[in-house]
This record gives C-alpha cells, sequence and structure tokens, in this order.
C-alpha cells in the first residue's frame, strides 16, 4: 500500500513538472542560422554592357555560378568581380534569371533584397599613369576600361534597411593617417586619389523580426600583384584592408568619413560581418606586411578559418609555386591553375564579429571523383560560407 500511494504521489507531481517544462521548452525562440558568403564570380568583359548582352543569352559561366550559390543555399552573398550598370539591369538578370531559377534539380533562391552602388572605376581628371593623358583607363581612380567594371553587389534574403546603408567609396586615400603614400606620388594626384579600389559598404540586414541588424562590411581590395616600382597596389591593397580595421576600432575611426557625410566607424556593440575578395593571403602572396592580418588579428572580429578538401588535392596536382607556401592548403580560396601565378591563396573572407556565435564554415572546393570539382573552375575563386547563429 505504501508503495502504491508513493507511486500515485510521485506521478501528480510529476505531471505539473513536465507540463512546465515542455511550456517552457517551447516558449524558447527558435535557433535561426543566418549563411553568409563572398564570391568573387569573375563576370567581368572587356566593354560596357558585354556582360549584360551574354547574361541575355543564357551564359554557361553564369548557368555554373548560379549551380554553385544553389549548392550552397546562401542567405547573404556579396558577389564581387562583376560588371556593374547605373540602372542595376546586369545585377537583375544575374539575379532573376540565373540565381532565381533552379539550375539541374537545385531549388532556386529568391534573393529580394538587393544593393549595389557606384565604384571607382571612374575617370579622375588626373595623369595618374604618367602616360601625358588625363583620360586613360590607367587615369581612372581604379583601373578599369569602362565605369562600373570590376563592380559588386550584395543579395540578400533578409531585407537590407537602405536608408542606413553607409558608402565610402569617395573617401580620399590621403585622408588616413600615417597612409602607406605611393614613392613618386605627385601631390597633384595624392591630393586626388581615393582610397577604395572599387567601394567600401556598410549594407545594414535586418535578420530578426525584433529588429537585430547585422552591418554587411563589403568590399574589394585592389590585387597587391603586378606592382610596379612605386608599390602602388600593395600599399593601397594594406590601406583598403586598414580601413575597415579603423571602422572598427572606436578611437581610430575620427578621420573616416563616408559618402553621405557622416563621421567615424561603427559604433561598439554593433554586429557585423566583414565579406569580400581582400586580395591578401595572410603567409603567402605579395600583400604588403602580410595586410589582411589587420582583420584576421582584429579583437572584435573572428576568423572561422574555412576549408575545403578540394584546395588540398588541387595544390599538389599544379605543384609550382604551392612548394613554397607555408600557409595551409586546406584554407585556399583562389585557384592557380598555371602553378606560376603565385599558385592558391587564400584571397576571400567572411569574418564574422565576436558577437555572432560562428556554427559553421567551408570553402566550396570539393575534391574528386565528385563532379562539382570541375564545375567549380567556373571562377578562379571558391566561394567562401560562414553560419551565424542568430537568436
Amino acid at each position: 500500500m505504501r508503495y502504491g500511494l508513493w507511486s500515485v504521489v510521485c506521478l501528480l507531481v510529476s505531471v505539473p513538472l513536465a507540463i512546465g517544462l515542455l511550456r517552457r521548452r517551447s516558449a524558447r525562440p527558435p535557433i535561426e542560422v543566418v549563411r553568409f558568403a563572398t564570391f568573387d564570380t569573375g563576370l567581368s568583359r572587356g566593354g560596357p554592357g558585354q556582360l549584360l548582352r551574354e547574361l541575355q543569352s543564357a551564359a554557361a559561366t553564369a548557368t555554373a555560378i548560379a549551380e554553385i550559390v544553389q549548392r550552397n543555399d546562401v542567405d547573404v552573398l556579396l558577389v564581387s568581380g562583376l560588371d556593374v550598370d547605373e540602372a542595376a539591369a546586369t545585377v537583375a538578370v544575374l539575379r532573376d534569371d540565373y540565381l532565381g531559377k533552379a539550375q539541374g534539380n537545385l531549388t532556386p533562391i529568391r534573393f529580394e533584397y538587393t544593393f549595389t552602388g557606384a565604384v571607382n572605376c571612374v575617370p579622375s581628371g588626373v595623369d595618374l599613369d604618367h602616360d601625358g593623358k588625363t583620360d586613360g583607363p590607367g587615369d581612372a581612380f581604379a583601373a578599369g576600361a569602362f565605369a562600373g567594371q570590376h563592380g559588386m553587389a550584395l543579395l540578400s534574403r533578409y531585407p537590407i534597411l537602405l536608408d542606413r546603408v553607409r558608402t565610402l567609396q569617395q573617401l580620399p586615400w590621403a585622408a588616413m593617417p600615417m597612409a602607406l603614400r605611393p614613392d613618386g606620388c605627385s601631390d597633384a594626384a595624392w591630393a586626388q586619389l581615393r582610397l577604395s579600389a572599387t567601394s567600401h559598404w556598410d549594407v545594414p540586414i535586418q535578420v530578426r523580426a525584433d529588429g537585430m541588424t547585422i552591418h554587411v562590411l563589403c568590399s574589394a581590395p585592389v590585387q597587391p600583384a603586378h606592382d610596379g616600382p612605386e608599390h602602388g597596389n600593395a600599399r593601397r591593397n594594406h590601406d583598403e584592408i586598414r580601413l575597415w580595421a579603423d571602422y572598427l576600432t572606436p578611437g581610430s575611426d575620427g578621420w573616416i568619413v563616408d559618402d553621405q557625410g557622416r563621421h567615424g566607424g561603427l559604433a561598439a556593440g554593433e554586429h557585423c560581418v566583414v565579406l569580400g575578395d581582400l586580395n591578401g593571403d595572410p603567409q603567402d602572396g605579395d600583400s604588403e606586411q602580410h595586410a589582411i592580418r589587420q582583420l584576421l588579428e582584429h579583437p572584435r572580429l573572428q576568423d572561422p578559418k574555412p576549408r575545403s578538401d578540394g584546395a588540398v588535392v588541387h595544390g599538389k596536382r599544379v605543384w609550382g609555386a604551392n612548394a613554397a607556401h607555408r600557409g595551409d592548403p586546406a584554407l585556399d580560396t583562389c585557384c592557380d591553375e598555371s602553378g606560376k601565378d603565385g599558385g592558391n591563396l587564400r584571397l576571400d573572407y567572411v569574418l564574422p564579429s565576436r558577437s555572432l556565435p560562428e556554427v559553421g564554415a567551408g570553402v566550396y572546393w570539393p575534391a574528386p571523383p565528385s563532379p562539382a570539382f570541375e564545375l567549380v573552375r567556373a571562377a578562379r575563386h571558391r566561394l567562401v560560407w560562414v553560419d551565424v547563429r542568430v537568436h
């Protein structure tokens, strides 16, 4: 009888306890994960409108790029190495006719929100390449053949807060304290030069209904390779990366003024993700003072170190310059098919702030026998992604 009585008592106590636990569990907000990715697609052509016409004719390269993005089910994507136009027609075709349509048996991705803006491939009015002319490709604020070449676009499944976007396209390089001025740069040229080779964007994205916002910091600094005796490319690359480091460091951001006239950088406590082909390897390559370490070692950021098996396989197949590299080949994101152009390098980055718990990361570079090992050859750079928890 005692045993039976205690059984009834325990049952009566346990039922409301179980109900309470279930209620508490169901009251917890669901864990949400947002996948951020960067992809230098190499969708840049030799003349204005050429890429748009190609995309309107079922381009095989763009189809492969769209398949890569769909295979990775990306939520927020920075596309760089992309020719852009003032009407954003090229971006719209890529978004709607390629990413927004099923490639094979994959699920289309509807990026409902888009941001793109002007980039610095525009005339400077100054003879920057010292050829006696002021209207050549070498005289643009960033080298290129036409306005919008080598641009960027940010695509998102989450709302972009357009009224809060900040652009730093026109920021003078000379405004940076202790900037790495190129050797032999005249005072006239130095006064005109802009820091960004493409642009720098702070694009706030609302990732939760309660207003939680993540600032996506987008850029595509100049390649430090193929430099002249003035070391202009390597020094500019270093200072373009430093711009984000200062932007994220209250007290070091006083010199920064955006194109909208607002001063300073990102306020302490704001969530952010740095995205882009930053053209800097932390151990190998031609960058100045291993410039990318300014961000990899920044106390406000974390480096998830995305990896792939395909990079290791490719590095062994195309040995060449890779033989002298010191970095971990699994971290490489850019492919050198010849083995003579610097080898494979880690150039593309997704760096979340430490306030965003990282729950996964990768470089989409499958190893054989996966058929996607050939698919990724659609571009020199590989798609890099990082998942963060937002709850």
